[in-house]
């Protein structure tokens, strides 16, 4: 690992730079407060600012302007209705059944409304029983308001003086997270890998550019100064964005028979040198993602062009010692692997020379798409939405009901006094930190906790035995906290730690000489909400993964058979609509994502309700294959018109009926002979004619000592195509026969051929 690299990335990441912003608009006014002697009874103020910088979710201005404006208005009407009930004990429960279904169910409209209604239910937290505000609800109200207002005010601030830093860093997060994507597919190439668990990370690794890529097609498509402003800045950060929306599609057509390869290849060591180099260009991915995060131009890291030439030629040097009439179709493959290599390579340069193009290539930009079609769709803000989901259908009033009935027994259990707990809202806040609606990632929300906790605490009972400098207190608070909010989105388990070594400090300066305490409550509030949690999470109204299977395989299914479609559209005819191939192409990859991270989810749900679980990971990796071997056939620059020796028509029918029996078996419809007489197809091609022609000429003559990296034979391409639409045809037959042993009534539909 470059840990050199490693930190640039983590240093200029957006995450860095929203705990800063958030650390300093909670400090800046605690340091104020603290030299007038107020900070104890206005400590209100920056908690609040730091509640209303948590909602503030990555996005288009607009959007977050107003989930701040909602979480400012929430807090006020939370703050004040549980300080008015506090001296009612029967009440308070009333309460939490109300306000805890209402702010739980604003999940219904995405993840930055559940955000402000999570953070909704810590306030009513804090001010349930008066524990942390007095009596003065008056008082107490304004200073938890105006600290929310403090925040948005430094938002509007921070926003009009750097209006691109977001999306550039979101845009650069993009080129970071495709570079361990390629940094996983050079490891095919290493001596002995691990198939499986490579397949898995690369799943893994998609469903995290997907999510990547949603959030930061929302963000700039929907920001005003880059969709409508025609200045350099705004039109290179949309030509960036979209470049690694194609490149992402070009890194998926590297997919190959991994394992023939190896054992073709494996012992020539140009297999080692392909990993190598593949690794060189994951690195200057990284350099470019790095750049655009952190507002620099990039530079080249090394000569890929020599490195280009050393791979090109030990293939040269191999394929002169080692071609023959048997052994062609291996050498055809390994060439098409160092075309689509060259593609990317090709791809990055381009992508360095826009930054430092001048404003000519910036000025010419013209997407001539409708970017409206490619904004992820959101539930819209209607009571209808809302309405409509008070079902035990719904997962989310599922989740609900669980929520309130954990804060309920959880409010009860910090009663007891016989447990001594001097923080009890602790057991409450936690409660809502950990359940998801996803059982999965409750169980592992809930473990990072634990642990977090138990190491956070333990360093800071040990920072606050042995440090006794205010000054350098202070400065590991403020360190804690930038460092907490950074890690929240990313890893759980550090954002917890930072967490709780930040509220032991914090606490320490409120109100010195309480460490024990504070300890004991920590852990032991912890703990009491952990295990609350796990009991209501596993025994009130679950959904299991398992359940939401047939909805994600019928949208994956359905996606991946439109994408190949299209793509044998747009081949087939290129003057077909380029919008309608792109929006087919982001559909099979969120609808695959998709799929793989409820699959990843199923691992970790109980071992009984893991159902048809290996059928299922057959499907997930069909699906993923599928997808891959459509984006490669969709690389091809010429059309169908140039290689009349393929019958393409007589292939898109054997495909999309293979497809479409798959699809029609997951949506249980009666099944259709004349889908399978399609699928029966043998395509009238000349390919391998034409193989045979050329594996007697190799037979019959030296082979010639051509080194020219740009020269493809024709048929080389032809046998390329030719094997694409197999592998694609290959891969859809045995979904549909993993499919087919998925459900008994489903299996009854179909007649076996």
């Amino acid at each position: 690992m470059n840990y050199a690299t490693e930190f640039k990335k983590f240093a200029t990441s957006q995450y860095i730079f929203s705990a800063v912003r958030i650390t300093l608009a909670i400090v800046v006014p605690s340091i104020i407060l603290a030299h007038f002697g107020l900070l104890k009874e206005y400590f209100l103020f920056p908690l609040a600012t730091s509640f209303v910088g948590l909602t503030d979710q990555p996005g288009p201005f607009v959007r977050r302007r107003n989930s701040l404006l909602l979480a400012t208005v929430c807090f006020l009407f939370v703050s004040v209705v549980a300080s008015l009930l506090q001296n009612f004990p029967i009440l308070i429960y009333f309460e939490i059944i109300v306000l805890g279904m209402f702010f739980s169910m604003l999940g219904v409209y995405g993840q930055r409304f559940a955000a402000v209604g999570s953070l909704s239910l810590v306030v009513m937290a804090i001010f349930i029983n008066g524990h942390l505000t007095g009596n003065n609800i008056v008082q107490s109200s304004v200073i938890f308001f105006a600290g929310s207002v403090w925040y948005i005010l430094i938002f509007m601030v921070v926003s009009r003086i750097q209006p691109y830093k977001l999306a550039a860093q979101m845009i650069g997060e993009n080129y970071v997270e495709l570079a361990d994507y390629l940094s996983i597919k050079s490891k095919f190439y290493l001596p002995d890998p691990d198939f499986e668990k490579l397949n898995m990370q690369l799943i893994a690794q998609q469903v995290k550019i997907k999510n990547l890529q949603e959030d930061t097609r929302e963000t700039v498509f929907k920001t005003r100064k880059i969709v409508k402003e025609a200045t350099t800045t705004s039109r290179l950060l949309m030509l960036m964005f979209l470049n690694s929306i194609d490149l992402h599609e070009k890194l998926m057509t590297s997919d190959s028979d991994y394992r023939k390869i190896q054992k073709n290849f494996g012992d020539s060591g140009l297999l080692i040198t392909l990993s190598e180099y593949l690794t060189t260009l994951a690195n200057e991915l990284t350099n470019i993602g790095i750049a655009l995060q952190g507002g620099t131009k990039a530079k080249p890291l090394r000569d890929i062009d020599e490195q280009l030439d050393i791979v090109f030629g030990q293939y040269f040097d191999l394929r002169n010692r080692k071609l023959n009439d048997q052994n062609l179709e291996h050498f055809m493959v390994l060439r098409l692997i160092l075309v689509r290599i060259t593609d990317v390579t090709e791809e990055l340069k381009m992508m360095y020379k826009v930054f430092s193009s001048d404003q000519k290539l910036a000025k010419s930009l013209s997407t001539g798409l409708d970017l409206s079609e490619f904004i992820p769709s959101r539930n819209k803000l209607n009571f209808q939405v809302f309405r409509n989901n008070f079902s035990l259908k719904s997962s989310q009033f599922r989740h609900s009901i669980r929520i309130v009935l954990a804060l309920l027994i959880g409010y009860f259990i910090s009663t007891f006094d016989f447990l001594g707990l001097g923080h009890s809202y602790w057991i409450l806040i936690t409660t809502v930190a950990i359940m998801r609606p996803a059982y999965a990632t409750t169980k592992h929300r809930n473990r990072l906790r634990f642990f977090g906790t138990v190491a956070g605490a333990v360093l800071a009972y040990g920072m606050l035995m042995t440090i006794h400098s205010g000054t350098l207190l202070f400065a590991l608070l403020m360190l804690n906290m930038i460092l907490c909010f950074s890690f929240l989105k990313a890893n759980y388990f550090w954002a917890v730690l930072f967490m709780t070594v930040y509220i032991f400090l914090s606490f320490n300066f409120l109100r010195p000489g309480n460490v024990n305490m504070i300890f004991k409550d920590r852990i032991l509030d912890t703990l009491i909400a952990g295990i609350v949690v796990f009991a209501i999470s596993y025994f009130v109204l679950p959904v299991w993964e398992h359940t939401q299977n047939l909805e994600f395989m019928q949208k994956s299914s359905k996606s991946n058979l439109r994408y190949f479609e299209t793509v044998m559209e747009f081949f087939k005819n290129k003057d077909a609509s380029l919008q309608e191939y792109k929006l087919s192409r982001k559909d099979a990859i969120i609808d695959l994502a998709n799929l793989s991270d409820n699959f990843n989810r199923m691992i970790s749900d109980p071992k009984n309700q893991q159902k048809k679980m290996e059928h299922i990971h057959q499907f997930v990796n069909t699906a993923h294959l599928i997808t891959a071997y459509t984006a490669s056939f969709a690389q091809y620059p010429k059309s169908a018109k140039d290689y009349p020796e393929i019958d393409f028509d007589g292939w898109a029918r054997k495909i999309s009926a293979e497809l479409g029996r798959t699809d029609k078996i997951l949506h249980q419809e009666k099944f259709d002979k004349e889908i399978a007489k399609e699928s029966a197809l043998q395509p009238e091609d000349s390919v391998e004619r034409l193989m045979e022609i050329r594996r007697r000429e190799i037979r019959e003559n030296e082979i010639s000592d051509r080194r020219d990296q740009n020269r493809i034979t024709h048929l080389t391409e032809l046998k390329n195509l030719q094997e694409i639409l197999e592998l694609i045809y290959d891969a859809a037959k045995e979904q549909r026969k993993g499919t087919e042993k998925l459900e008994p009534e489903i299996q009854s539909t179909i007649v076996k051929t």
